[in-house]
């Protein structure tokens, strides 16, 4: 589990590439605010991961519940990009109230984004607090 920082700063380069190169797809999309959002969400997710992967060693956590802190980060920052990508092609609002304004998806398509944002939401959260906990200071 010592070489995950480095698999970290190297999703997180990967996925700040794909970032990068769906801002060039933006004018695209069905829903090119939702573009622009899947393009950020690229960027500031690979950063997080770039970040996380500089402190990863100090996460002090059982190996278990590191390896849960660490796949979860890599299932939230990777499907928020996705998810956010899939809403952009499908012109969706769900769940996002300013970008999709004026955009409506099949249902079964509102359907798919809104699960697949409530599941990020709750994947990023889960991985935050325990990469949190894992850096509190110890006595």
């Amino acid at each position: 589990m010592e070489r995950n920082n480095r698999r970290l700063m190297w999703h997180g380069m990967f996925l700040f590439i794909l970032g990068l190169l769906t801002g060039f797809a933006e004018q695209h999309f069905a829903n090119v605010r939702m573009g622009l959002a899947a393009h950020l969400e690229g960027l500031m997710n690979g950063t997080f991961l770039i970040a996380l992967g500089a402190i990863w060693n100090e996460v002090k956590l059982s190996p278990r519940i590191k390896a849960t802190a660490y796949w979860t980060a890599l299932y939230g920052t990777y499907m928020n990009w996705l998810i956010t990508v899939l809403a952009a092609a499908f012109g969706t609002a769900a769940l996002s109230p300013i970008t999709g304004a004026g955009h409506s998806g099949q249902p079964w398509q509102e359907s798919m984004v809104t699960v697949g944002f409530l599941s990020v939401g709750i994947t990023i959260i889960t991985s935050s607090a325990l990469v949190l906990w894992g850096l509190r200071a110890k006595e």
